[in-house]
């Protein structure tokens, strides 16, 4: 097969046996694209035979042109994801040579970027059993990321919300009802878990399930980003609360005011939302300190 037919191979398990999004299809058949642009000539034999110091080469490469460290795992991730489906197609046991992906250094807690969430939340859907988990623990990243939510939130939420609209009425603690926004990304999500989850949606019924069908645990999520920031190098602070925690400070530092952000959140007194600008100036603080000539 020539690289053209590798990569159309590539791009159906990606789409249709593994049903990943479309983002990162693009993503993944990109990086294998580079690979075999590295290799020259080759087929699914030759991939396979590739060891962890030809995964080193391949890497440098792309850390040379200045990606940064969340960008580097999510490369190493992709290529192993790749050279494991070559091994199989080449008729062996699908594991990928073992290489440690770069480590993002450890500082002050601080919340997960836009790209380091989007990273996070496709991670997870990608070490995911079945397509359906991959859906339903996007679905629940995302409400934490794109709408705020506690993770008690999303996961006390029932099939009564589907179909999703623009907005949803979420109960939070102490029984205060807030409204909140989804965004089409959200939604889009939440109409794909609810398009492929096995089990019966009954309205009084928890939305989000286990694997047997149950209601699905905290420490399920928990558990599964704790595996995707160690893939990405993330430090610890990255749990799914850091999403929520990223929502708003995202927003406080694109102008929203602080009165909006206590009834988007869910906060009984404004107290507790201030938090989120001292958590800016520390964050503003630190680039300052960074990069000032006298500091």
């Amino acid at each position: 097969m020539n690289g053209p037919a590798l990569l159309a191979a590539w791009h159906d398990h990606l789409t249709h046996a593994r049903r990943r999004s479309p983002h990162t299809v693009r993503a993944y058949v990109a990086t294998a694209e580079r690979l075999l642009a590295a290799q020259g000539e080759t087929d699914w034999v030759a991939l396979a035979a590739l060891d962890v110091a030809d995964l080193r080469t391949q890497l440098a490469a792309r850390r040379a042109t200045g990606i940064g460290q969340v960008s580097a795992a999510r490369e190493l991730s992709a290529l192993k994801a790749f050279l494991g489906f070559a091994r199989s197609q080449a008729g062996l046991p699908a594991a990928a040579p073992r290489l440690r992906g770069p480590r993002v250094k450890k500082g002050l807690p601080r919340p997960v970027t836009p790209d380091e969430a989007l990273h996070l939340t496709e991670t997870v859907a990608e070490d995911a059993a079945e397509p359906w988990i991959a859906a339903r623990d996007t679905a629940v990243l995302l409400l934490l990321y794109g709408a705020g939510l506690r993770i008690g939130e999303a996961l006390s939420l029932t099939p009564a919300v589907l179909p999703p609209g623009d907005s949803m009425v979420i109960t939070g603690k102490g029984g205060r009802q807030r409204l909140v926004a989804i965004l089409p990304i959200v939604r889009d999500a939440l109409e794909r878990y609810a398009a492929l989850v096995p089990w019966p949606l009954a309205r009084t019924e928890p939305l989000f399930r286990g694997a047997k069908g149950g209601p699905l645990a905290a420490g399920m999520i928990r558990r599964a980003m704790a595996r995707a920031r160690v893939a990405l190098g993330l430090p610890a602070t990255a749990t799914p609360h850091a999403l929520r925690h990223s929502f708003a400070t995202h927003l406080l530092g694109a102008g929203a005011d602080l009165r909006s952000l206590q009834e988007l959140l869910g906060h009984a007194s404004l107290s507790s939302t201030q938090i989120y600008t001292r958590v800016d100036a520390a964050r503003l603080l630190e680039v300052y300190r960074g990069a000032h000539p006298r500091a």
